[in-house]
C-alpha cells in the first residue's frame, strides 16, 4: 500500500471487520469515511476515537438503497476530495434450513449481501472511472467457493458477490479501477453470533478455529491494498479444500456429515462461552 495517506470509504463499520479495519487504517494515518445503518453505534465509535473530521467522518448508510449510496458517497467525496479505496463489508448471515426460511429473510440476504455490494461497486466505480483509478474491495466468503448447507441462502448471496466481483473487475480494469474479492472462512464477529445457536449452521464452525478481525485486517492491509489482487482466500489452506469441493461437488455428500458433526461439537462450546459471558455480565 502507498505510504501516502489515502481516502477510504467503508461500510459495516459499527462492528466486526468494518469497525476494526477502520481503526487500523486510521492508526496508519489514512482518512476514513465510515458508514453503517446503525448510526448510534457508529457515533459511539467515533466519540471513543475522538479524531478530527479531517481524518474520520461518519454517516448512516442503508446499503440496500441506491439513493442512500449516492448521498453518502457524495458526502465522502466532498469531505475528502475523492475516494481511493471503497470496501463493501456490511453483511448478514442468519442460518437455518433453506426450506424453512421466510421470504423476508431471503430478500434481506440478497438485498444486503448482494445488491448492497453491487450498488456500492457501481457508485464507487462511477467516481473512480472519472478520477482515472481506484480500488474496490468486496467481502465475499469461503462459502462462495464451496456452498454450505445450513446457510444455503447466505452462500448463494456470497456466491453472487464473488461472481459479480470477478466479472466487474474485467470491466473496470481498462479504466484503472481494480476490484478484489476477499473470501474469508468464518470470522468471530457479531454477524456470526446468532448462528452459534442454530444446529443447521454447524458446518460454519467446522474449521480448526474461527478467524479474527485482526487477521482479516492484516491481510487487507498487507496484501490486498498493495497488490490489488483479483481474489484472496483466507486462510489459503481452507481455500484449497473449498476449491476441491467446488470442482467435485459430490465430495460434499461424503465430507459434509463428518464436518457437520465436528461443527456441532464446536457450537456447543461456543454456546457455553456465550452463556458464561452473559452470566458474568449479570453478576
Amino acid at each position: 500500500m502507498s505510504t501516502q495517506p489515502q481516502n477510504f470509504f467503508l461500510t459495516g463499520c459499527a462492528s466486526g471487520i468494518g469497525r476494526h479495519l477502520a481503526g487500523v487504517l486510521l492508526a496508519g494515518g489514512h482518512r476514513v469515511f465510515a458508514t453503517d445503518i446503525n448510526l448510534p453505534a457508529l457515533q459511539e465509535y467515533a466519540r471513543a476515537l475522538n479524531l478530527p473530521e479531517t481524518q474520520l467522518r461518519i454517516a448512516k448508510l442503508d446499503v440496500t438503497d441506491p439513493q442512500s449510496w449516492e448521498a453518502a458517497f457524495a458526502e465522502a467525496v466532498e469531505a475528502f476530495g475523492g475516494i481511493d479505496v471503497a470496501a463493501n463489508i456490511a453483511g448478514l448471515m442468519i442460518g437455518g434450513w433453506a426450506l424453512d426460511a421466510p421470504p423476508e429473510l431471503v430478500h434481506r440476504h440478497f438485498d444486503i449481501n448482494t445488491k448492497g455490494v453491487i450498488f456500492g461497486t457501481q457508485t464507487a466505480a462511477r467516481h473512480m472511472v472519472k478520477r482515472g483509478g481506484g480500488h474496490i474491495i468486496n467481502i465475499a466468503s469461503l462459502s462462495a467457493l464451496a456452498p454450505i448447507p445450513g446457510i444455503a441462502i447466505y452462500s448463494a448471496s456470497k456466491y453472487a458477490v464473488r461472481a459479480f466481483s470477478l466479472a466487474v473487475a474485467q470491466e473496470l480494469r481498462p479504466h484503472g479501477v481494480y476490484v478484489t474479492a476477499v473470501s474469508p472462512d468464518a470470522v468471530n464477529t457479531p454477524l456470526l453470533d446468532p448462528n452459534k445457536e442454530v444446529p443447521a449452521a454447524a458446518l460454519v464452525f467446522s474449521g480448526p478455529r474461527l478467524l479474527t478481525v485482526e487477521e482479516i485486517a492484516r491481510v487487507i492491509v498487507k496484501k490486498v491494498l498493495p497488490r490489488r489482487p483479483l481474489e484472496v482466500i483466507i486462510p489459503w489452506h481452507r481455500g484449497w479444500l473449498a476449491r476441491l469441493t467446488d470442482a467435485f461437488p459430490n465430495l460434499a455428500f461424503t465430507l459434509g456429515p463428518i464436518l457437520h458433526r465436528r461443527g456441532l461439537e464446536k457450537q456447543t462450546r461456543f454456546r457455553g462461552d456465550i452463556r458464561r459471558g452473559i452470566n458474568n455480565s449479570n453478576g
